[in-house]
C-alpha cells in the first residue's frame, strides 16, 4: 500500500506543473487524498484535497483559482493541475491518503515531488 507523487519540476513564474499521485495496493473508492508542500524553513501545509465518496474538493485560500485537483478512479490516481505559479508556490509537494474519506487524518503519505518556480 503506497502513494507515488510525481510531476514536479522547474517552471517560470505564471507557468503550469500537473502532479500525479499514483495509489497503489488500495482502490481509491472511499478515501480522501491530500496534496500538501513544505517549503524549506516552513511548516507543512495542506494545499488540496478531494474525496472519492462524492468528488467535493477544499482547496487553501493561496491556490484558489489557480490549483485544481482531480481523480482518475480508472488509474487510482489523483491530479493537481497548478496554473499562474508564483514563486511561493516553491516547496516539496507531497499526496497523502485519509482512509475515512473526510480529508482530516492522513494515515499514508507518499514521497514528495520537488516543484521549483523562479521569477
Amino acid at each position: 500500500v503506497q502513494l507515488q507523487a510525481s510531476g514536479g519540476g522547474l517552471v517560470q513564474a505564471g507557468g503550469s506543473l500537473t502532479l500525479s499521485c499514483l495509489a497503489s495496493g488500495f482502490t481509491f473508492d472511499k478515501q480522501a487524498i491530500g496534496w500538501f508542500r513544505q517549503a524549506p524553513g516552513k511548516e507543512r501545509e495542506v494545499v488540496s484535497c478531494i474525496r472519492s465518496s462524492d468528488g467535493s474538493t477544499d482547496y487553501a485560500d493561496s491556490v484558489k483559482g489557480r490549483f485544481t485537483i482531480s481523480s482518475d478512479n480508472a488509474k487510482n490516481t489523483v491530479y493537481l493541475q497548478m496554473n499562474s505559479l508564483k514563486p511561493e508556490d516553491t516547496a516539496v509537494y507531497y499526496c497523502a491518503a485519509d482512509f475515512r474519506g473526510l480529508c482530516l487524518v492522513y494515515a499514508l503519505w507518499g514521497q514528495g515531488t520537488q516543484v521549483t518556480v523562479s521569477s
